[in-house]
């Protein structure tokens, strides 16, 4: 919760389901964070599945109260993504290390030795035989 707000007072924060799917489909995301209380819940499900595929850490608070109230708003809030980090990076860097076993760096390394290996050569396509044409009598008539 500290950790978002600094990154809301220095840095920048997307709030709601809505943007934070933006913010993560977009690559732009560094850490996302989710409420668990949501109803209903296919509001925020898909969100930890998009942060898996692009390797943006996630976690969860239990109330989106109190989400709401850590990036300083008076209302509840369901997800927020931080996009600029400011003065908030080594706070977040603790949370990911804390949430997923490693460290921040080591986990932008992984994302960076991703990308490449994300985009595997094309098969080369087959050749089909070449389809018969119609006779010229069906084609005029056609």
């Amino acid at each position: 919760m500290e950790a978002l707000q600094l990154a809301k007072q220095s840095g920048s924060v997307r709030k709601g389901a809505n943007e934070v799917t933006k913010s993560v489909e977009r690559g732009l995301a560094t850490f996302v964070v989710i409420a668990e209380d949501v109803e209903p819940e296919e509001v925020v499900v898909h969100i930890p599945k998009l942060c898996e595929q692009k390797k943006i850490a996630y976690s969860f608070v239990p109330t989106k109260m109190d989400l709401g109230k850590a990036i300083g708003m008076n209302v509840p809030c369901t997800a927020a993504a931080v996009e600029n980090q400011g003065g908030a990076a080594n706070a977040i860097k603790d949370v990911i290390a804390k949430t997923t076993g490693r460290s921040g760096g080591e986990a932008k390394a992984e994302k960076k030795e991703a990308k490449p290996a994300a985009a595997p050569a094309a098969p080369a396509p087959k050749k089909e035989a070449p389809k018969p044409k119609p006779p010229a009598a069906e084609a005029k008539k056609a």
